[in-house]
């Protein structure tokens, strides 16, 4: 049974930076492009970031977060620095066979923690 647990979100003010782990367990992580996707509320969920060896950004976050993954540790991470009030949403890691920013190409998916950025 594939699981992926997110943890790290919270509340933040703006300008801040928070770290967000993902842990994966259930599959061969090596093998896996993994992604972080959020959805704020009243909004769709929008892909954030993703790696395989190397990472792909949504152009939102990009020069703020940056994505790194640990196999060793079957975990990935996403570290997010000066975070901006419209960074507010739950943060979902998911795993793909391959690199992708398309919701629909992502096989697993976590439950979300939340991050809040406040003004």
């Amino acid at each position: 049974q594939v699981q992926l647990v997110e943890s790290g979100g919270g509340l933040v003010q703006a300008g801040g930076s928070l770290r967000l782990s993902c842990a994966a367990s259930g599959l061969t992580f090596s093998r896996y492009a993994m992604g972080w996707f959020r959805q704020a509320p009243g909004k769709e969920r929008e892909f954030v970031a993703a790696i395989r060896w190397t990472g792909i950004y949504a152009d939102s976050v990009k020069g703020r977060f940056t994505m790194s993954r640990d196999d060793a540790k079957n975990t990935v991470y996403l570290q997010m620095n000066s975070l901006k009030p419209d960074d507010t949403a739950v943060y979902y890691c998911a795993a793909a066979r391959l690199i992708a920013s398309v919701q629909k190409e992502y096989d697993y998916w976590g439950q979300g923690t939340q991050v809040t950025v406040s003004s």
